[in-house]
């Protein structure tokens, strides 16, 4: 009998868990371990903050898992081994045949000094509902969506939100001006200029400013600065936080201080045999020297590949499956459309559009989820 420990509960974790599960004879283990006992969608947060959608609609708890015959464990991880397939918890200890690695990126909203005083993390859902509740309550001046620090997941998603949030503020008729800033000389490197200037197009025509090239380095009492000595004025500020590698990530091996996990970017292996890593806690750099983006699409199909690995060398076999890079998001613009992000990112060079937004992208973004939730969960 075999023992497959997956250690993270989103997207790359629950794909690579269901996978396995399929793959492996019944009688094998597939042991899932997160801190939180339930899962949500990052689009989701966004839905929240602006009030168009409850988030509790789209929770699902990770125990409903049990039902596909995977073992659900809600607790830290205090520390991995990775030569040895253990995992220590606060309680207890686990060893496996293999470990999956999905453990996504830790928020460090610390790091910049005042901003955690000062500004809402809308990237964490436990402060969506204090998000709405301020978006709400702005009755004028300044909204600031703010990027501080890269890389960050969804990379559309703080567009997505200024967009979403200066809709609804023109609908409630409040005298408020959006803004997003961020440290990228363009809003979407990673798609190229032509195609990132179609995103811009966007906020242009909305009357959201897009301050370019902004690396903040402090929040006061209603004031960023920037490096340089810039200030921008706000009366409400919606943060990205910096993000990073999880520390037991870093103390176990899997990652240098202030990196990612390095992956074979097809397999998804990391240098210890038998440990794949998957979805945002790790780096593949693409051939145009950019890293992939963290994006649930990515983790998911990294999950399900690092899984039929694992399975063929569990039967002393081999396998062809091989993550392909290929993936859509779908950032929302107002009006009641969604522009997709769709490409072939490991292509050489990358090949990613920006679509015309539509009505269309706005039902297949509501479809994505829940074909996934359903597939995973149960309807």
């Amino acid at each position: 009998m075999a023992r497959v420990v997956v250690l993270g509960g989103g997207f790359g974790g629950i794909a690579a868990a269901t996978r396995l599960r399929e793959l492996l004879p019944r009688s094998d283990e597939v042991i899932l371990v997160d801190r939180r006992r339930d899962f949500v969608m990052g689009l989701r947060k966004t839905w929240a903050v602006v009030g168009s959608h409850p988030l509790e609609d789209g929770v699902r708890p990770l125990s409903r898992l049990a039902d596909r015959g995977i073992e659900v464990i809600e607790a830290a991880i205090e520390a991995i081994d990775p030569a040895a397939h253990a995992v220590r918890l606060a309680n207890r200890s686990l060893d496996g045949d293999a470990l999956v690695v999905a453990l996504g990126a830790e928020q460090a909203p610390e790091q910049v000094p005042g901003l955690v005083e000062h500004g809402i993390n809308v990237w964490d859902r436990a402060e969506a509902g204090r998000a709405h509740a301020a978006l709400e309550g702005l009755a004028g001046g300044r909204l600031v969506v703010g990027v501080f620090g890269l890389p960050y997941a969804c990379p559309p998603g703080p567009f997505e939100l200024a967009l979403l949030a200066n809709e609804r503020l023109a609908a409630r008729g409040v005298p408020a001006s959006v803004e997003v800033f961020a440290p990228m000389p363009i809003a979407l490197p990673v798609v190229g200029a032509t195609e990132s200037a179609k995103i811009e197009a966007l906020l242009a025509a909305a009357g959201v400013a897009f301050l370019r090239g902004r690396r903040a380095v402090e929040v006061r009492d209603s004031t960023v600065r920037f490096a340089g000595g810039e200030e921008r004025p706000f009366d409400l500020l919606f943060a990205v936080p910096p993000h990073r590698c999880p520390g037991v990530l870093v103390e176990a091996g899997l990652a240098a201080p202030g990196g990612w996990v390095a992956v074979d970017p097809r397999t998804l292996a990391t240098p210890f045999p038998g440990v794949y890593a998957v979805g945002d806690c790790t780096a593949i750099m693409l051939a145009h020297g950019l890293p992939l983006p963290k994006a649930g699409v990515f983790a998911e199909a990294e999950g399900y590949v690092a899984a039929e690995w694992i399975a063929a060398e569990l039967a002393g076999t081999s396998s062809h499956a091989a993550f392909a890079g290929e993936g859509v998001c779908y950032a929302e613009v107002g009006g009641q459309r969604a522009a997709q992000v769709r490409g072939r990112f490991l292509a050489d060079p990358p090949e990613i559009s920006v679509l015309e937004p539509s009505v269309g992208a706005v039902e297949a973004k509501a479809s994505f989820e829940t074909a996934r939730l359903v597939s995973w969960f149960g309807g």
